[in-house]
C-alpha cells in the first residue's frame, strides 16, 4: 500500500505551530534553562551507548508536543509500518524501500511484491563472507599466484560514498588490505590511484546496478586496459568482480558469473552499503566487523520501529529539522563530528539527505507550498572551528548544528581526547550562551584597554548566542555504533519525507544533467557541429572545443 498523502500545512498541528512560533521565535534559550531546572534531563534520550541531548534547541515542551501532534496527524505510525512491511512506498518507481531487511540478523520473513526476500539476502551474505575470507586469508590469489594487497572500489554515488565513508570511519579496524576508491570520471584521479598499485596484487570491485553508468564503466574500462598491460584477458576474471544486476554485461567485461554479487531494485543506491555494495567494506575490515555494522543498524531499526515518538531519536531529530526549516525558514544544517575518522560522514549525508528530500512535488503530484529539505554541510571538529564557526557564531544566518562525539578514543590517548572533547562540549555551550556586553567589558578591562577603545570594540566582540545545537555523544566509535549512527540519519530522512508529503526514494533530478552530457559528449567528436543550445552553453562548448584541440 502507498503512503498517505497529507499536506502538512492543512493539519491542526501546523496551524498551532505557526501561532506558537510567534510566541517563542525571539526568546533566548537561556531563559528557558533558568526557568526549568529539569529542561536538560527532559530533553535528553539515553539509549544503549547513545546519549542525545536536544535541550539546546529553540523549542519548549509545548513546541515538542505540537511537533509530535504533527507526526500523528500525518499518520507517521502508518508510514513506519509500511516502511518495515515491504510496501511499495517508492511509488513513482513502484518499488519497496527494503534496505532494513539487509541488516536483520533474525532473518524473519520480509516480503517484497509477495516474495520473501530473506533467503536471497542470506545467500548473498554468505557469498560476501566466503569471498571476504578467501581474499583476506590469502586463499584467493592473483594471476601470478601472489596474495592481494590492495582493493579498488569502482563506483559512483551510492556505490561509492557509503562504502568510502565507512572504510575511512573504521580504518582502526582494518586488516592488511589497503582500499582505494575511484568514482569521478576524472582521468587524472584514476591515474593517480593506478600509480600506487601493483596489477599482480590488486583486486577491483566494480559496483554498478545496470553496468551502464558512464562514470563507472569509463573508469573500469580504463583500469582494465591498464591491467592488460601486465596480464592477459583470461586473468581479468581473477582480479575483477562486480556488484550488479546485469549479468550479461558483466560477463562481456570478462568477469566470471560466480564473481557477480547481486543487487535489488528495492534498495536505493544511497542506502545500499548494507548490501553487496558494501563488499569493499567487508574486505577492508573483515566480515565479522561488517556483520557488527549491520547489527548496529538493525538495533537502531528496532528502536525507530517500536519506541514511542517522544523518546524516538530519529523522530525527534526529524521534527527539529521540520521546526527550523518550515517555521524559522532555516535553509541549511551543519553536521560536526568530533572525530577525524568521520571526515567523510557529512559528505555521505549530503547525498543521503539532499538526494532524498530535495523535492518540490508532493505525493499527490502537486507543487508544494512550503520548504522541503535542507542544505547539509560540515566537517570534523576541531578543524571546522577554524573554518566556518565564525559564520555560525556571529553570522546573520540561523544554522542548527548537530555535534557528534565519542566518550573514548580508540588508541587511548586521553590527553588528546580530552582536548578534543573539551572543544566539543564548549562549542555547544558557547553557541547557547554567547558572550554578553558585561562579559566583553570585563574581559577588555583586564587587558587594560581604554574606555573609548572598549566601546569601539564592544559590538564586534559581543556574541548573541541562542544558536541551536543537538549533541549526540556515543561511548566509542565501533562498527556497531557506526551502524546505529548511519541508520539514525536514514530514519530521520524517512520521517522528514513523510511529514513533507514527498517521495524520498526516487532521484529523477539526477538524470537530466546526465542526459544532456551525453548529447554534448557526442558533439565533442563532430567538427564544427553544435546542436541547439542556449547562447551561453554554445559559447562555452565552442571555447572548450578550441582549448581541447
Amino acid at each position: 500500500m502507498a503512503l498517505k498523502s497529507i499536506n502538512p500545512t492543512t493539519t491542526n498541528a501546523w496551524k498551532s505551530l505557526k501561532a506558537h512560533f510567534e510566541t517563542v521565535k525571539d526568546v533566548h534559550m537561556t531563559k528557558w534553562f533558568a526557568q526549568d531546572k529539569e529542561r536538560a534531563n527532559r530533553m535528553t534520550v539515553k539509549w544503549q551507548d547513545f546519549y542525545v541531548d536536544y535541550s539546546k534547541n529553540r523549542m519548549t515542551a509545548e513546541t515538542k508536543d505540537l511537533l509530535l501532534q504533527l507526526a500523528n496527524e500525518v499518520d507517521l505510525k502508518d508510514a513506519i509500518s509500511k516502511y518495515f512491511s515491504g510496501d511499495p512506498i517508492n511509488e513513482t518507481e513502484n518499488r519497496a524501500v527494503a534496505h532494513v531487511a539487509l541488516r536483520d540478523p533474525i532473518y524473519a520473513d520480509f516480503f517484497v511484491n509477495g516474495e520473501n526476500v530473506m533467503p536471497e539476502i542470506r545467500h548473498v551474505k554468505k557469498q560476501i563472507e566466503d569471498f571476504t575470507n578467501e581474499v583476506v586469508d590469502g586463499q584467493r590469489i592473483g594471476f601470478t599466484d601472489k596474495k592481494f594487497t590492495d582493493i579498488v572500489n569502482i563506483g559512483i554515488g551510492g556505490s561509492d560514498l557509503g562504502p568510502a565513508m565507512v572504510v575511512e570511519a573504521l580504518q582502526y579496524y582494518k586488516n592488511h588490505l589497503t582500499t582505494h576508491f575511484v568514482s569521478n570520471v576524472d582521468g587524472d584521479h584514476v591515474n593517480e590511484v593506478l600509480k600506487k598499485l601493483n596489477p599482480e596484487t590488486t583486486l577491483f570491485v566494480i559496483v554498478s546496478k545496470t553496468f551502464t553508468t558512464q562514470e563507472t564503466l569509463s573508469n573500469a574500462t580504463t583500469i582494465r586496459e591498464w591491467f592488460l598491460k601486465s596480464g592477459n584477458r583470461e586473468d581479468v576474471s581473477k582480479h575483477f568482480v562486480a556488484v550488479s544486476t546485469n549479468i550479461n554485461k558483466v560477463k562481456e567485461f570478462g568477469i566470471d558469473e560466480q564473481n557477480i554479487f547481486p543487487m535489488w531494485d528495492w534498495v536505493g543506491g544511497r542506502f545500499s552499503l548494507w548490501s553487496a555494495v558494501g563488499l569493499s567494506i567487508s574486505l577492508s575490515i573483515g566480515y565479522e566487523h561488517f556483520e557488527k555494522l549491520l547489527l548496529g543498524a538493525h538495533k537502531m531499526d528496532e528502536h525507530f520501529k517500536h519506541e514511542e515518538f517522544d523518546q524516538n531519536i530519529p523522530v525527534i531529530l526529524a521534527l527539529l529539522s521540520v521546526w527550523y526549516t518550515n517555521f524559522f525558514d532555516e535553509e541549511s544544517e551543519a553536521v560536526i563530528p568530533y572525530s577525524q575518522y568521520l571526515n567523510q560522514f557529512t559528505t555521505y549525508l549530503q547525498q543521503a539527505i539532499m538526494e532524498s528530500n530535495g523535492k518540490s512535488i508532493d505525493r499527490s503530484g502537486n507543487k508544494v507550498n512550503y520548504q522541503t529539505g535542507s542544505v547539509i554541510w560540515g566537517e570534523p571538529g576541531t578543524n571546522s572551528q577554524h573554518a566556518f564557526f565564525q559564520l555560525i557564531h556571529q553570522g546573520t544566518k540561523l544554522i542548527p548544528a548537530t555535534f557528534i562525539g565519542f566518550g573514548k578514543s580508540l588508541y587511548g590517548n586521553k590527553e588528546h581526547h580530552n582536548k578534543l572533547m573539551s572543544n566539543f562540549i564548549a562549542q555547544t555551550e558557547a553557541l547557547l550562551h554567547g558572550k554578553s556586553e558585561v562579559e566583553v567589558i570585563e574581559e577588555l578591562q583586564k587587558q587594560q584597554i581604554s574606555k573609548d577603545q572598549i566601546q569601539r570594540l564592544l559590538p564586534f566582540k559581543k556574541f548573541d548566542g541562542n544558536k541551536p545545537t543537538t549533541t549526540i555523544l556515543i561511548n566509542q566509535l565501533t562498527p556497531e555504533s557506526l551502524g546505529k549512527l548511519i541508520a539514525l540519519f536514514e530514519h530521520k530522512i524517512f520521517v522528514e519525507g513523510v511529514i513533507w508529503n514527498i517521495f524520498s526514494y526516487d532521484q529523477f533530478g539526477v538524470e537530466l544533467g546526465k542526459q544532456l552530457a551525453n548529447t554534448i559528449l557526442q558533439e565533442f567528436d563532430k567538427e564544427n557541429q553544435i546542436t541547439d543550445h542556449d547562447a551561453s552553453t554554445t559559447n562555452i562548448l565552442r571555447y572548450y572545443k578550441n582549448l581541447s584541440l
